[in-house]
């Protein structure tokens, strides 16, 4: 789950509050040409504030010239006063608050199992299994929250092996991989340590700033509005002045001495853990993580240490909160059910984990399967290549993040999960890989992140300033934005299209929702890692070309419904 990009982007945020401030510009949309099913022009412009920004990606290019999925257009006219049928989306992601007030509505429930009887009653492997399966846990209740980096595991498989030029010459193939995980390791590495006295600072840093504003304050709680009434009493403070924009830009966006504290374990753990080739990422879990046939680990505490992970979480709300709720947005359907299988720490996920996890969904009743992760290695690609296998034979649709690091997949297609092996032929027909586009139809359409490709990447998606359920404390909290969001929206649209069209195959809803995207037609940023300024047509970017469309898929998925019959 870790991004290397991720990191940049928060420690970039954080030093912009600490030296310079923090100054966001939220631009209108221009009125351009753009094909889609629903063929029409349009011609109004509306920016958007941060309540607005909520829910942007409901909105509607035609008529909130806002390239969002258009599922309020669809609610209020294709879906009015229907209901559908249950649909089942297993999120295989970090643990999930099944308690949450937006979401225990919306938790599956194994109906074959009795809670809490210590006997697997559906004989299906795993014991009082209500709500999925947590593949990073013991019998003892604990949760593996730091493992490996998957280029870690390579170099600690293939380091002795190596030592041998005989060995080298009679595998190129895995020396070739090995060669790489060791230079990402080594850039890792430099990173790690620079992130680690970077936190380090602005841990400093805001200490001295709530030590500065001791002299004028008798308690040591504050408010933005405190902030700004001490500075308004003390015009001539320049240093005043700095410290209280300081604190109020972590205030505005979380960055509280909690977050800054698991910040600093993060990076110290990156350290400790994640790249340390001595550590045994397996011992909590006991296991033997070379065989696929070892299956005796993991519990059913799928929302274990929810303070600590909020992933899992942020996509469950985005798949399947309530509609009309407390967010304040129109959630996809009260039909749709999250069945929960973290598999995802601090670090990269478990070929094994993962290819159990879809397993496990395909013989427990999921129709859509939900993979917001991602990484840039796989040491066992292919127990993942088979459990793509097994969810495309039993009819089951995966949607997939398509990435963060603003990698052209043409050319760098080694992004997993994945469903092919150096652009050549799919290994199925059920899986989906989606990029993130943004609220600006523009030339900033697509997110300056996302991973890119007319190859891997089918569509786009909205991925950025999303508006989500969290744990405790906050319960709801704006998402930087990834192509995590955009899996798990095109996965809420998927399961929207199977709950009012359920004789439609998991192929018929993939093609539906590539098909019925929307078009823009002009050029775009292509992202880019060193930030260079390239356009290239839109359509270019993706294998559909297009954005993911709510209410262009219902009316698609009618027809194609209406010619099964």
């Amino acid at each position: 789950m870790s991004n290397y990009s991720g990191f940049i982007m928060k420690r970039y945020l954080l030093l912009c509050f600490v030296f310079l401030g923090f100054i966001q510009c939220f631009h209108k949309t221009e009125t351009i040409h753009y094909t889609s099913i629903v063929t029409q022009s349009f011609t109004s412009k509306k920016s958007l504030n941060k309540d607005f920004k909520k829910n942007w990606y409901y909105k509607d290019i035609i008529e909130d010239s806002i390239p969002g999925i258009s599922l309020e257009k669809a609610y209020s006219t294709i879906l009015k006063n229907k209901n559908g049928i249950e649909v089942v989306v297993a999120v295989i992601d970090m643990p999930i608050d099944i308690n949450h007030e937006d979401l225990k509505n919306n938790i599956w429930v194994n109906k074959k199992e009795i809670p809490n009887n210590g006997i697997d009653d559906d004989q299906n492997g795993y014991i009082d299994d209500i709500h999925g399966w947590n593949f990073l846990g013991n019998q003892k209740g604990e949760t593996n929250k730091f493992v490996n980096y998957e280029y870690t595991r390579i170099i600690k498989k293939y380091d002795s092996i190596y030592k041998s030029p005989k060995n080298i010459l009679n595998d190129s193939v895995n020396y070739s991989l090995y060669l790489k995980a060791k230079q990402k390791y080594e850039d890792q590495l430099i990173f790690a340590k620079e992130d680690s006295s970077y936190i380090e600072m602005v841990s400093t840093s805001k200490k001295e700033a709530e030590n500065y504003l001791k002299k004028f304050l008798k308690t040591s709680e504050y408010n933005q509005e405190v902030l700004d009434s001490i500075k308004d009493k003390f015009p001539n403070d320049s240093i005043l002045k700095d410290k209280t924009l300081i604190l109020k830009n972590f205030i505005t966006y979380g960055f509280s001495n909690q977050y800054i504290l698991d910040y600093k374990l993060k990076a110290d753990q990156r350290l400790k853990k994640l790249l340390n080739l001595n550590y045994n990422d397996r011992k909590i879990l006991g296991d033997n993580p070379n065989s696929l046939n070892d299956k005796n680990y993991g519990n059913n505490k799928v929302d274990s240490e929810i303070g600590f992970f909020d992933h899992g979480t942020l996509m469950a709300g985005m798949i399947a909160s309530v509609r009309n709720n407390k967010l304040g947005t129109q959630g996809f359907s009260d039909k749709i059910k999250i069945m929960c299988l973290p598999v995802s720490s601090f670090g990269n996920e478990h070929d094994k984990d993962i290819a159990l996890a879809i397993k496990y969904a395909v013989d427990n009743g999921a129709k859509v399967i939900n993979m917001s992760i991602g990484k840039e290695f796989s040491l066992y690609k292919e127990w993942v290549f088979n459990a793509l296998k097994y969810a495309d034979e039993h009819d089951v649709l995966i949607v997939s993040g398509g990435g963060n690091s603003s990698y052209n997949l043409n050319k760098f297609d080694h992004y997993y999960p994945n469903d092919n092996e150096n652009n050549e032929k799919e290994v199925s027909k059920n899986f989906i890989k989606v990029g993130a586009s943004s609220y600006l139809s523009n030339e900033n359409l697509v997110a300056d992140f996302s991973n890119y490709g007319s190859y891997d990447i089918d569509i786009f998606a909205p991925g950025v300033d999303g508006y989500s359920t969290t744990s405790l404390p906050q319960k709801y909290k704006f998402v930087f934005g990834g192509t995590s969001m955009s899996s798990a929206i095109t996965s809420g649209v998927a399961a929207l299209l199977f709950s009012h069209f359920p004789n439609l195959k998991a192929i018929d809803v993939k093609n539906v929702i590539l098909d019925s995207g929307v078009e823009f037609t002009f050029n775009v940023k292509v992202p880019s890692e060193n930030k260079q300024k390239e356009l290239s047509p839109f359509s270019e970017l993706s294998k559909s070309g297009k954005v993911v469309n709510a209410y262009n898929a219902l009316l698609l998925a009618e027809q194609v419904s209406k010619s099964k019959n």
